[in-house]
């Protein structure tokens, strides 16, 4: 491959990366809106299963995450374009550990696990905050 192809997908590999973390991960979020209910394993687990989240987006729109009973989470960012940049759609697991929601997608993130703490802001809204500092708001649907 020519340098110059090389250099071309290094710069799309970061934008690629730089974008799925926006998308994913959502923008700060202010300490007044993190205030709400902490909740505990059993909580986190009447929350999420079989219900999908929708994770808010900065650029706007919503990333819909299926969390089906048996352990397993659907995720397609069709509708926000996302299959422009990488797969579209991605099944992985999912878990409560210490009080905290996991997953761990099989190509989205490399594959790594990351874990949530959730505090519930309304019966339709949720704060999250992942184990690296990250946050944002999701929505609960059915």
């Amino acid at each position: 491959m020519p340098t110059t192809d090389l250099t071309t997908k290094r710069r799309a590999t970061w934008f690629v990366t730089a974008l799925v973390a926006t998308i994913m991960f959502g923008a700060p979020v202010q300490p007044a809106m993190a205030e709400g209910e902490p909740l505990d394993g059993a909580g986190i687990k009447s929350l999420v299963t079989g219900k999908r989240i929708y994770l808010a987006t900065p650029m706007g729109g919503e990333l819909p995450l299926y969390y089906r009973a048996n352990g397993k989470v659907d995720g397609t960012g069709e509708a926000i374009g996302l299959g422009k940049y990488l797969k579209p759609k991605d099944s992985g697991r999912w878990w409560v550990s210490n009080n905290r929601l996991c997953q761990k997608w099989q190509e989205w993130y490399d594959g790594r696990t990351f874990c949530f703490k959730l505090n519930r802001i309304s019966s339709t809204k949720v704060y999250w905050m992942r184990d690296d500092g990250t946050s944002g708001i999701s929505r609960v649907g059915r």
